[in-house]
């Protein structure tokens, strides 16, 4: 897993002013971040070097974490996805951290949260079918530490995916 320089995510704390253009700059950016400065600025009607200041400041700020192109699964050879619930056997500060640790090196591994309820977390997984997955399950799944239970959902259909968050600020 890629790790992502952290800014201030806290931009509201410091008083930091969104204004309505703040907004449509971000839901544009959020649907194609590819758009040029010039065909942004004319969306939220600024002129390129207004706009460009504003982007900037929100890159500042941490409204903006970082700008990715988003590749096709398939077209990568990584068409499989599992979600991964593991539970651990023991719940300490170690355990977590020894878990989280490896947890980022597992090959495929896009995301990894601690969650509530039945799991300790859940992982998402791309791999390129069910036989790389099996053999990902039988070489790096299972030497997890301090594992108790791992169990495997594969996904047979994507309903809906997105990377555009909801903008409540």
């Amino acid at each position: 897993m890629a790790a992502i320089k952290k800014r201030n995510v806290n931009a509201a704390a410091e008083g930091a002013e969104v204004d309505r253009t703040d907004r449509a700059i971000l839901r544009l950016l959020q649907r194609d971040a590819s758009l040029s400065n010039v065909a942004l600025a004319a969306k939220v009607h600024l002129s390129p070097p207004a706009c460009l200041r504003r982007v900037e400041r929100l890159k500042r700020l941490g409204f903006i974490d970082g700008v990715v192109a988003r590749l096709n699964p398939q077209a990568v050879g990584a068409g499989m996805l599992v979600m991964i619930g593991v539970v651990l056997d023991r719940s300490t500060p170690e355990s977590f951290s020894a878990f989280e640790k490896a947890a980022a090196k597992i090959s495929g591994c896009m995301e990894c949260h601690v969650v509530t309820g039945e799991f300790d977390y859940f992982m998402l997984i791309r791999t390129r079918d069910s036989e790389s997955f099996n053999r990902l399950h039988a070489e790096q799944l299972l030497y997890l530490p301090g594992v108790r239970q791992v169990r495997s959902f594969m996904v047979l259909r994507n309903v809906l995916s997105t990377t555009e968050l909801p903008l409540a600020i």
